[in-house]
Formats: structure tokens, C-alpha cells, sequence
């Protein structure tokens, strides 16, 4: 019975190595042909994963790019380091700055006979070369992702010396034009190679001009699947939502809202178009990372203290401005990646690009209310409903003559939280509550005129 039980164990081994030889190797390929971004940090994550689940031998990087931004390039290349499958690059013309980075990362490098690879130093907004912070950290950040491959060791004239597979002091190259390198006589610029330049030095495993050419004559398949990873609908909506101009229009949407709600009396359309446009702002951003639970929390009590302002505090003082200071602060922290206040690695460019799209939702917002505030009320627009409007013959606005209502009792036409109307001998003027807000068809007693405004207090206050 056992040796029964014995020979069945062999049989079943050896169909189940039979067939993992029959196996046609499969090669799963993700496009990097964007700037290094959260788009294409998103669609690598997603290519990785779908790759380890249909259990492919190998992973092709198909890249064209001219970089991108440090925090998703570092990003890139720890998955690509931490990655079981094996992950190739081909250079499809370019791999510079962030591509380079993540290139590196690479087990193997393949280029097309007319690509590039190199250029990596660091620039902000205006193309101009950021402060050596930021080059120290990006010298530092390639210099150990080549590192990372680690040494061969190999016999020269009789001699066993070990060396780099590849060097350091080559991708540092790419990033100082001080690091000198034999490949680069000229030490005022910095690295940038051809695909023999790269493959005299060990940067490139294979010249070749398509991947099939990559897979027959460097990976030795003769037969091999293809797979490539494509971007669901799901991706898409994720990759518009992030973009730089939709999130200024977001930042509009949520400000406009919240003050168009504040202005108005009952709770309605307003305040649910603003929560909708904050949940599209921050989702998206707590799905890739950039935005944590307490730069959210920030937000929302940035919120709670220009609502307090305006409901319980009169004028405007230390609530508002710490409000509106903690409102901006959250958004636009969230958008640039830091881990709990450090900024290690976020480079200026993300920061500047980050503070414009925030800046540019507010001035935008601004534009909406100032636009929205002359159409409410007006007969045929849609915003007529949201304004008492109907039965308003004899409506006075004639600034110099409301002074004489000072001391007279009247009625709050509408909630005055703190803006509102009141009704005073039969007409309707605009009146603002002094303290805290005032429920409609309460008895008011005017106190002051300013700014062509009355100003009222409920008279059991003034008793």
C-alpha cells in the first residue's frame, strides 16, 4: 500500500512539473508614458498587483517620459524594488529625471537604439535647479536604488575584484554635474547617456526596438503571452479628479457653497453640492496617501470656527481668521504628500504647483459668490428662490433715510443668522442681527445704520 501511495506522489509530481514546462511565460506590461505623477504612481500599483495576480514571469515597463515629481518617482521605485516578479524597463525613447530613478530601479534596462537615460537633478516651477536640499536628497535617493543591485564578482587580468553591477557614482552623475565619471569628461554638465554610452557602462542590458524583440533575443522566449495592464473607468474618474484644474474647481464649489448656505435661511442645496465637492476633493487624494486623517480634521474645524464666527461671535475677529487660515492649510496639505509635517522629499515644484491650485480655487470661489450674490432674487434666475422676493411693492433702499428708523421696533422678515430682512412700517429693508442670530417673526428694535444696513437686537435682549 505504500509503495502503491509512493508511486502515485512521483506521478503527481511529475505532471505538475510537466505542465509548469508547458507553461507559456507570460509578460505583463504597464505604460509609463505620462509625468511621474499620481497617475502614474496609481497605474503602476494597479499593474503590479493585477500582474502578481495573473501570475506573470515577468513585468515590462513601457516608458517615454520627462520626469515628474520626487515624492511618487521614490515612490515608483520602492514597489519596483519590492516587487517578486521580476521588473524590466524599455526605454522607448526616454527615461529622464524621475524616469531615470525609477529606471534604475529596475532588474534589467533595455533601450531603444535612439533613447536617453539621465538628467535627474532636481528643478522647481520654473524649470530652474532647486537648492541643494533637495539635490542632496535626489544624489542620495539614486545613489542607493543603484546600490540596491548590489555587486559582481568578476576576473580581470588574473585579478578577482568586485565590482558594482551598477555604479553609484554614475547615477549620482545624473543628478551633480560635480561627480566625476569617465563617461563624462565634461564635469559642468550633467549625465545624460545614449543607449551605448549606457551599455558600455552597465546602465543598459540590451539594445532593442520593441519588447518582442527584448523577449526573444535577452529573455531567450520563443513563445511568451503579452498582457498589458489598462486603466479601468474607475482610474480615469480618479486620474480627472486629481488633475490640478479640477481640483481648483472643487476648492471653488466647497468655498461658494459653504458661504452661499451660511447666507441663506434653512439647510438645502448649498451645503450638500459643497459636501459632495469635498468628498471628490479629499477621497481620491486619502486613496493615494496624500491626504491624512488630521489634515482632513484640519479642515473640517477650520470650518466649524468660520461658522462659529459668524453665528455666535459678532464682527470678525481671531475665530475667522484662524478658520479661514486652517481651511487653506488642509487643503492645500493634502496635496503635496508630507508625513506628518515632514517635507523631506517634497520638492518645490509640488509645493508651488500645490499652493497655486489652492490659490486659484479660492480667487475662483470669490468670483462664484460675487457672481451668485447679483442674481439672487432676480426674476428668471434660478437663484430667485433662495432670496425673499415675492410682495415687495414699496421696498426702500435709500441709504440716508433708514437713519431714522434708529430706536423703532420691527419683525424679522427671515432668519437673521446674521444677515436677513425685517419688516418695518410695511416694508422690507436688509437688516443684520448685532449678536448671534435672530428666528424669524421675532420682535426686533433697531440700533444702529451702518454700511446701508440695520443693525437689530431682540428686544427681550434690549429688556
Amino acid at each position: 500500500m505504500k509503495r502503491i501511495a509512493f508511486t502515485l506522489a512521483i506521478l503527481l509530481l511529475g505532471i505538475i512539473q510537466l505542465t509548469a514546462q508547458n507553461k507559456t511565460p507570460i509578460i505583463y506590461k504597464i505604460n509609463i508614458k505620462q509625468e511621474i505623477g499620481s497617475t502614474t504612481w496609481h497605474h503602476l500599483q494597479n499593474g503590479l498587483y493585477l500582474a502578481e495576480k495573473e501570475k506573470a514571469d515577468y513585468i515590462v515597463l513601457d516608458m517615454n517620459t520627462y520626469g515628474g515629481y520626487v515624492t511618487e518617482a521614490d515612490s515608483m521605485r520602492t514597489a519596483i524594488l519590492n516587487s517578486k516578479i521580476p521588473v524590466y524597463v524599455f526605454i522607448n525613447n526616454n527615461a529622464a529625471s524621475a524616469g531615470a530613478l525609477i529606471s534604475i530601479a529596475c532588474d534589467k534596462i533595455f533601450m531603444r537604439r535612439s533613447a536617453n537615460i539621465g538628467a535627474a537633478t532636481v528643478v522647481d516651477g520654473t524649470g530652474e535647479k532647486a537648492p541643494d536640499k533637495y539635490q542632496s536628497y535626489m544624489r542620495a535617493l539614486i545613489r542607493s536604488t543603484a546600490e540596491s543591485h548590489g555587486k559582481d564578482t568578476i576576473t580581470e587580468n588574473g585579478v578577482t575584484v568586485t565590482k558594482w553591477k551598477r555604479d553609484p557614482a554614475i547615477a549620482e552623475a545624473m543628478v551633480d554635474e560635480r561627480v566625476k565619471v569617465a563617461i563624462l569628461p565634461d564635469t559642468t554638465k550633467v549625465l545624460t547617456m545614449t543607449a551605448d554610452e549606457a551599455l558600455s557602462v552597465g546602465y543598459c542590458d540590451g539594445i532593442a526596438e520593441n519588447i518582442s524583440e527584448i523577449a526573444v533575443k535577452y529573455m531567450g522566449l520563443e513563445n511568451y503571452e503579452l498582457k498589458a495592464y489598462n486603466p479601468s473607468v474607475f482610474d480615469y474618474i480618479k486620474d480627472f479628479l486629481t488633475n490640478g484644474i479640477v481640483q481648483s474647481i472643487l476648492i471653488m464649489i466647497i468655498i461658494g457653497g459653504i458661504y452661499i448656505e451660511l447666507k441663506t435661511p434653512g439647510v438645502g442645496l448649498p451645503i450638500a453640492v459643497a459636501i459632495t465637492a469635498a468628498l471628490l476633493y479629499f477621497t481620491p487624494l486619502y486613496m493615494d496617501g496624500y491626504a491624512q486623517n488630521w489634515e482632513i480634521i484640519l479642515f473640517v474645524v477650520g470650518l466649524i470656527l468660520i461658522a462659529f464666527e459668524i453665528f455666535v461671535i459678532p464682527g470678525f475677529g481671531v475665530a475667522g481668521i484662524s478658520g479661514i487660515i486652517l481651511t487653506a492649510a488642509g487643503l492645500f496639505l493634502a496635496l503635496i504628500g508630507n508625513v506628518d509635517l515632514d517635507f523631506e522629499g517634497v520638492s518645490s515644484d509640488q509645493a508651488l504647483k500645490s499652493l497655486i491650485t489652492v490659490i486659484v480655487g479660492i480667487f475662483m470661489s470669490f468670483i462664484m459668490i460675487i457672481s451668485l450674490i447679483s442674481r439672487i432674487g432676480k426674476e428668471g434666475s434660478m437663484f430667485r428662490n433662495i432670496a425673499l422676493t415675492s410682495d415687495q411693492e414699496g421696498f426702500i433702499s435709500v441709504p440716508e433715510e433708514q437713519k431714522q428708523f434708529i430706536g423703532q421696533i420691527a419683525i424679522a422678515a427671515t432668519v437673521l443668522r446674521p444677515s436677513g430682512k425685517v419688516i418695518l412700517n410695511g416694508n422690507y429693508y436688509d437688516a443684520v442681527a448685532n449678536r448671534g442670530f435672530i428666528e424669524q417673526g421675532k420682535t426686533v428694535k433697531v440700533i444702529k445704520y451702518e454700511n446701508s444696513q440695520l443693525y437689530v437686537v431682540e428686544i427681550k435682549e434690549q429688556a
